[in-house]
This record gives structure tokens, sequence and C-alpha cells, in this order.
């Protein structure tokens, strides 16, 4: 007789956690949610999921609970407190932390959950939206194999590529990274995008052929139509671009690594959160490149 699949609670259902948690419930599994807003829970319900009125409620009952939110402040929000998942879920329970947050936070996370019974994998994606629509995402893992071993089916239905990088906090330390080549490459292809454009070049055949060479890269796949229609809708907004450049410039400090470009690009996206671009895709580099190129944004 096969064993039954784990019950699921997630916990947060933005850009990236409604679709996740969707692709979970293709999969067969069982999923109760909670977030804020309640327009996200009618979806989780519509999709033929169940919609929890608290964090309490949604993990009370739970074999694994996922995680993803924004920032650390939410998930220490989240995590700690009479009404948080510590304390409510059951011993034994296993947390997947799949949200964004510093190395350090989930290293002291998972120490205070072992100490409830709670077993926790730090476990960050990359990939976008688009990333999760499409159960393509790259997941990176920090935590115990034995824990890891127990999450991969469920990892393998929201993503193509998942690897234990190592103990707790090493996934996050892997995102900062990942976090730091994806902000260098977009605002390099942001600086090509104006330089072809200023010298009259046709924008959409240079970008097809650079996108076949050296230069070609998985953002300028994903992010060219962004470029070439200046359409900045959010997939990953920059101001969690601006948050994570933070978690990769201390973390780097931390260990005595030098970032000099990723420093130049850290204050670039921040820039662009001063000038009110934080609400749009981190693809918006290109319109500071403009700025800074004398163009009228």
């Amino acid at each position: 007789m096969s064993t039954p699949l784990p019950k699921i609670a997630w916990i947060g259902l933005g850009i990236m956690g409604s679709p996740m948690s969707e692709n979970l419930l293709k999969a067969g599994y069982s999923v109760t949610g909670y977030t804020l807003e309640q327009d996200k829970l009618d979806r989780l319900a519509a999709a033929g999921g169940t919609a929890a009125g608290s964090i309490a409620e949604a993990v009370e009952d739970a074999d694994v609970v996922v995680t993803m939110v924004p920032a650390s402040p939410q998930v220490e929000a989240i995590a700690y407190g009479p009404d948080g998942i510590l304390e409510n879920a059951r011993q034994g329970a296993l947390l997947i932390d799949m949200s964004s947050i510093t190395p350090q936070t989930s290293v002291d996370l998972a120490k205070n959950a072992a100490a409830k019974g709670v077993r926790v994998l730090d476990a960050p994606v990359s990939g976008g939206e688009a990333g999760a629509i499409e159960a393509v995402l790259s997941i990176m893992v920090g935590g115990e194999q034995a824990d890891f071993d127990t999450a991969k089916p469920i990892l393998e239905a929201l993503g193509k590529t998942i690897v234990l990088c190592g103990p707790h906090g090493s996934g996050q330390t892997v995102k900062a990274a990942n976090q730091l080549i994806v902000a260098v490459n977009i605002q390099a292809c942001a600086e090509a995008v104006v330089f072809l454009e200023k010298s009259g070049v046709d924008l959409q055949a240079a970008l097809d052929v650079l996108g076949g060479g050296l230069a070609g890269s998985t953002v300028l796949t994903r992010k060219k139509d962004n470029f070439l229609n200046r359409d900045f809708k959010p997939g990953f907004r920059i101001d969690l671009h601006h948050k994570d450049m933070g978690i990769v410039t201390d973390a780097a400090r931390n260990v005595g690594a030098a970032l000099p470009v990723g420093a130049v690009v850290a204050q670039l996206v921040a820039s662009l959160r001063a000038q009110g671009d934080g609400g749009l895709d981190h693809s918006a580099l290109l319109r500071s490149v403009e700025r800074l190129s004398g163009s009228q944004v």
C-alpha cells in the first residue's frame, strides 16, 4: 500500500507563493494556506486548496510547513511568538523556508525550531515568477541530508534543479550569490541596450545575436522583452533585489570577500529605489542607465 502524501501548510501566497502552492495541488498534495490578502486565499481555495484563518490553524495538522515571505523580519514574525509556526506546529513537522533571507536568520531559526522538535530546511529559489509558474525553479537548500531526502519529492513539484548545498544557512548563502550574479548581469544588459539604441542599431536583432553567443544568459533570455518593450511589470521587484543586495554585501563583508562590482550595482539598485522605482521589475535597472545617459525617463 502506498503511503499517503504529507499534508502541507503554506504560509505566504504572493507572486511566487501562489503559483508554487498551486503546483503542489496539481501534484496531488493537500495544501492549507494562510496569507494576509483575502483574494490570495480565495485563489488558493479556487485551485483546490484550503484557506486557513490563521497561521496556527494552517499548521496544526501539517506534516510539512512551507513559508514564502519577503524577508527576514517576516520570517521571524510568522515563526516566533504564541501565534507563530513553532508554537503551533506538531512535533516532528518539517519547516521548509523558501524565502530569501540572511543566512544567520536561517541558522537561528533552525536552532530555535530544534528546541521545539521541528526540523528546518532553508530552501530559497531562483527563477522568478515565470519559473514558479512553470515549476522549473532552481532550489538551493541548507540543512540535514535526512530532511532534504524527505523534502525532495515536494521540491520536485516546484523546481527542476534541487541541490543540498550544505548545513543550515547554506541555501541562503548560495541564493545571495545568485542575486549578486543576476543584478550584475541585468546591469550589464541594461548598459548594452542603451549603448545599442544610442548607436542606432536594431535592438531586437542585436539582442537576438547576443543571446546566441557567449554574452547569452538566462537573464538576457528572460528579460529581453522587458528591455525591448520597456515593460517593467514586476516579476521580481527592485525593492526585493535591494534587500538581497544588502544581504550579499553584508555576508561578504563578514567573510572577508570583496565585491567591487557588486557594491556599485547595489548602489544603482538603491538609487533606482530612491527615485520611486522600487515597485518595478529589476529589469528597470535600464531606467537608471537611461537617466545617467541623459534620456528622459
